[in-house]
C-alpha cells in the first residue's frame, strides 16, 4: 500500500488511487498447499475476492506472488480484472531495462514449483535461473526470517543467496516474495533488483488514473 502512495503522482489528496484493503492473515500457506497438491487457500481468497468485486472495485491487486497459482481460477469468478503481478514485473523490466540477459527468481518454493514466472519472463530475458537446492535453503530462511521479525539475520541469509545467483551469472535479481524486498531492496551486489511488488504498485497506479509513474517518490 505504502508503494503504491509513493509512486502516485499526486499534488492533492484527490489525486491518490481510492482503494479497498482485504487483508486476512488466516488464509492457509499458499506456498505449502502448492508444495502438497492442495487447494485449501483457493475458497478463502475466492471469498476476499468476490467481497472486493462486490464493493465495485474495477482492479484487484494480489500482492502475494504465490496466489497467482489460482489466478486464472480467480479470475474467472469475479467481474473486476485481477493485475497479474509477473505481468507487472515483464512490463516494468521492459520499460525499463529492455532485455536483460539472465533473470534469477528469488521466490518461494511454491512459486517456483507452479512456474508463475517462467515462461512470462522469456519476454524479458533470454535466461532464467531458478536457484539450486543450497541457495532456495537460504532464500526459504530469509523469507521465515522475515515473518518472525528476524531482519539482521534475514538480510544476511538473502544477501548470501543473492551472492551465490550474482556468482553464475544473474543479470537481475526478482525479488518475488513479498518478504524479500524487506532486506534486499537496497542490494547493491551489482544485479539490477526487480522487486516484484514496486512492479504491481506501478500497474496499479497506471490502471487507476492511466499514468505510469516514472520513479519511486522518496
Amino acid at each position: 500500500m505504502s508503494k503504491v502512495i509513493s509512486l502516485t503522482p499526486a499534488n492533492f489528496d484527490q489525486d491518490h488511487v481510492p482503494l479497498i484493503v482485504h487483508d486476512v492473515p488466516q488464509i492457509p500457506d499458499r506456498s505449502t498447499a502448492i508444495e502438497a497438491g492442495k487447494d485449501d487457500p483457493f475458497l478463502p481468497m475466492l471469498s476476499g475476492i468476490r467481497l472486493l468485486d462486490a464493493a465495485g472495485v474495477d482492479f484487484i491487486a494480489i500482492p502475494c506472488n504465490t496466489a497467482h497459482y489460482w489466478y486464472e481460477r480467480l479470475q474467472k469468478g469475479c467481474r473486476a480484472e485481477i493485475l497479474h503481478i509477473a505481468d507487472a514485473v515483464v512490463q516494468h523490466l521492459i520499460d525499463t531495462q529492455g532485455r536483460v540477459g539472465s533473470i534469477a527468481v528469488m521466490a518461494t518454493r511454491g512459486t517456483i514449483a507452479a512456474g508463475i514466472y517462467s515462461e512470462r519472463l522469456l519476454k524479458a530475458t533470454d535466461r532464467v535461473i531458478i536457484p539450486d537446492e543450497d541457495t532456495q535453503r537460504l532464500i526459504d530462511r530469509a523469507i521465515a526470517s522475515v515473518k518472525a521479525g528476524k531482519l539482521t539475520v534475514a538480510r544476511s541469509q538473502a544477501v548470501e543467496a543473492a551472492d551465490k545467483l550474482t556468482a553464475i551469472g544473474a543479470d537481475c535479481l526478482l525479488l518475488a516474495c513479498t518478504e524479500l524486498p524487506v532486506v534486499l531492496g537496497d542490494f547493491a551486489g551489482g544485479p539490477v533488483i526487480a522487486d516484484a511488488t514496486e512492479a504491481l504498485a506501478r500497474a496499479c497506479v497506471k490502471a487507476s488514473i492511466g499514468t505510469a509513474p516514472l520513479a519511486m517518490v522518496g
